[in-house]
C-alpha cells in the first residue's frame, strides 16, 4: 500500500518489485532512527499524524485530521500529567497527487527522531504503511491507523510470503489499527454482490499493497462463497483510457466487475470506461473510493450501477457516542465528515487511552504499546471491541453504500461471512 492468485504474471511481478523497492529504501533510512529509549523522559509527548493532504486524497485524508484533532481537544489536549502535542504531516506530493514513499519515510524518520514522540497515528494507505511501519518499530513507538486494511501488515493468514514478519525488524509488535482487515472486507464485498444478483464477477486492480492484496482476498472469498470468478488482472494506473480493459471483460460475459485499488490510481477514468462499454453491469468498489473525489466524479449514469464496500456505517446505527461524534464535528467544522473521519477519531482515542493505562508509565514508549494491545472490551464510538494479538480490531460489520447525486448513501449492513 503481492502474491499469486493472479491470472496475469505481470501484475504479480510488478507488485512484488514496488514492495521490495519500497521496503529496501526504508531499512536503510531507519538506520539513523535508533532514537529510542524506552523513556521518552518528557512531561509533554508528541502524537504525529501522517495522512495524504495532496490530491484527490485531502478531503477524505483532511477529514480524519479533523476526527483526531476533536478527540484531543475533547481531552483538554492532556492525558494525566502529561501534555499532548500533535503534529500533523503530509505524506502525500504534488507532483504524484497521492501518498509517495520517499515523503512516507521521512515522515516516519521525523517522528522517530523526535525524542518526545509517543504514538504515530497512520498511514491512510496500506503501502505506505509498508514503508513506515519498519522504521517506527526499531524506533519503538506505537503506530494506529485510522484505515489501513491490508491483511499482510499484522496476520500471515492470507498475506503474501515474509508478511507480517518483514515490517517488524525489531520482533515486537508496535502496529495496530482501528478498521476491520481486508480478509472481512473481501468477505463482505462477495457477500454483497451475491446480494444484489452478481453471479460471475470480473477482478482488477491497482498493483498497490492494499489493491492486489484485497483483490487476492475478494478470489479467495468467491471461491468460499460460490461465486464465480470470471478473470483476476491488474490496471495500470497511469493509463489514458482502460477501453482495452472494458473490452476485455466485456468478451467474458461477466455481469458484475470489482476493482481492488484507491481512488488516486485512475478509479474515475476506470470506471466511466467500464460503464460506457458494459452499462447494465454493476461496478464494485471498497473502501479506497469511499470518499466524494470519486462520488462526485462517476457521473449520474454510472452512479446507478455501483456499489461501494465501507467500514463506516449509518450514524443511527452507531452506539450515543458515535452519534455524539457525528453531531460534535458537524458543528466544529461546518460539514459532514468523510467516512473515516470517525476512524481518525477512534484512533487517536486509543492512543490517549493508551497513554492514559499506562499511567505513571505514560511517556514510556513500550508500556504504551504494551497497553494499545491490551484494550480489551472497548465501549466507543464505534461500538464496543478488543485489540488482538496481531493488532487488528474486532469490529467486524462492513456497510454497503448506493451513490446518489454524487454522495456516498448508505444501503445496508452487510455481516461478513469470512472463514476466519
Amino acid at each position: 500500500m503481492r502474491v499469486r492468485t493472479w491470472a496475469a504474471s505481470s501484475c504479480l511481478l510488478a507488485a512484488l518489485s514496488f514492495g521490495v523497492a519500497a521496503c529496501g529504501s526504508d531499512s536503510g533510512g531507519s538506520s539513523s532512527s535508533s532514537s529510542s529509549s524506552a523513556d521518552t523522559g518528557a512531561t509533554t509527548l508528541t502524537i504525529y499524524s501522517s495522512m495524504p493532504l495532496q490530491g484527490d486524497s485531502r478531503p477524505q485524508s483532511q477529514s480524519v485530521v479533523n476526527g483526531e484533532k476533536l478527540a484531543l481537544e475533547e481531552a483538554g489536549g492532556k492525558v494525566g500529567n502529561f501534555t499532548i502535542k500533535y503534529v500533523s504531516l503530509d505524506d502525500a506530493t504534488a507532483a504524484a497527487g497521492k501518498w509517495e514513499p520517499g515523503a512516507t519515510s521521512g515522515n516516519a524518520r521525523k517522528a522517530a527522531q523526535d525524542k518526545t514522540t509517543i504514538a504515530y497515528l497512520g498511514e491512510f494507505n496500506s503501502g505506505a504503511s509498508a514503508i513506515s511501519i519498519p522504521i517506527l518499530n526499531e524506533a519503538g513507538i506505537l503506530q494506529i491507523s485510522p484505515s489501513n486494511t491490508a491483511v499482510g501488515l499484522t496476520r500471515a493468514q492470507g498475506a503474501d510470503k515474509g508478511e507480517p514478519d518483514k515490517y517488524y525488524p525489531s520482533g515486537k509488535r508496535t502496529y495496530g489499527r482501528v478498521v476491520p482487515a481486508d480478509h472481512i472486507q473481501a468477505a463482505a464485498q462477495v457477500t454483497y454482490q451475491k446480494d444484489s444478483g452478481c453471479t460471475k464477477t470480473y477482478i482488477v486492480n491497482d498493483k498497490e499493497v492494499y489493491g492486489a492484496g484485497l483483490a487476492k482476498q475478494v478470489v479467495a472469498s468467491a471461491k468460499a462463497q460460490g461465486l464465480t470468478i470470471a478473470g483476476d488482472d491488474c490496471i495500470d494506473p497511469k493509463a489514458a483510457n482502460y477501453r482495452s480493459v472494458a473490452t476485455k471483460i466485456e468478451s467474458t460475459g461477466a455481469d458484475c466487475i470489482f476493482y481492488g485499488g484507491i481512488t488516486q490510481n485512475n478509479a474515475v477514468q476506470l470506471w466511466k470506461d467500464l460503464h460506457a462499454a458494459m452499462p447494465t453491469v454493476k461496478l464494485f468498489g471498497p473502501d479506497g473510493v469511499a470518499e466524494s473525489a470519486f462520488s462526485t466524479k462517476i457521473g449520474a449514469s454510472a452512479e446507478k450501477m455501483t456499489y461501494v464496500t465501507n467500514p463506516t456505517l449509518d450514524p443511527k446505527l452507531y452506539p450515543p457516542a458515535g452519534q455524539e461524534f457525528f453531531k460534535a464535528y458537524q458543528a466544529k467544522y461546518g460539514a459532514t465528515p468523510e467516512p473515516y473521519a470517525i476512524y481518525g477519531y477512534e484512533a487517536m482515542k486509543d492512543a490517549l487511552l493508551a497513554i492514559q493505562n499506562a499511567g505513571d508509565k505514560g511517556n514510556d514508549r513500550q508500556a504504551v504499546i504494551d497497553a494499545f494491545f491490551q484494550i480489551k472490551n472497548r465501549q466507543s464510538v464505534l461500538g464496543t471491541y478488543s485489540i488482538d494479538e496481531n493488532g487488528d480490531t474486532t469490529l467486524s460489520d462492513y456497510g454497503g453504500d448506493r451513490i446518489e447525486d454524487g454522495k456516498l448513501v448508505f444501503d445496508q449492513v452487510i455481516k461478513a461471512k469470512t472463514a476466519s
